[in-house]
C-alpha cells in the first residue's frame, strides 16, 4: 500500500475502517489475477494522496472475503463503491478514467 490512507480490510474490520469512518471510503472490490484492477490501483492511491485526510481507500480481496463481495451484490470487479456516512453513497463498475472518479468524489465532498 503506497500511502497511509490506502488500507486493505477485510470482513472483520470493515465496520471500523469502513462504515464507521467519517471520511469518504471508497472500497476497492478487487482480486489479484485481475487486470483491469492491478491498472485502478495505482490511480486510487495517486487520489488518495491528493485528496490527503478526505478520502480513504479500502482494498477488499474478493478472493479472500467473498462474504463481503456477497453482502454488497458485487458480480463483477474492480467495483468501486463510495461510503459516506456508513451508506453507499455512489458506486462504479470497470475501468473508468480518473477524471471520472475525481468527479463523483468531488460530487461527495463538495
Amino acid at each position: 500500500m503506497a500511502s497511509e490512507h490506502v488500507i486493505a480490510v477485510s470482513e472483520k474490520d470493515f465496520e471500523e475502517k469502513v462504515i464507521s469512518s467519517s471520511d469518504l471510503v471508497i472500497a476497492d472490490f478487487w482480486a489479484e489475477w485481475c487486470a483491469p484492477c492491478l491498472r485502478v490501483a495505482p490511480v486510487l492511491e495517486e487520489m488518495a494522496q491528493e485528496y490527503g485526510g478526505k478520502v480513504k481507500i479500502a482494498k477488499i480481496n474478493v478472493d479472500k472475503d467473498p462474504g463481503l463481495a456477497a453482502k454488497y451484490g458485487i458480480r463483477s470487479i474492480p467495483t468501486l463503491l463510495f461510503f459516506q456516512g456508513g451508506k453507499v453513497a455512489d458506486s462504479v463498475i470497470g475501468m473508468v478514467p480518473k477524471k471520472d472518479l475525481t468527479q463523483k468524489v468531488a460530487n461527495l465532498i463538495g
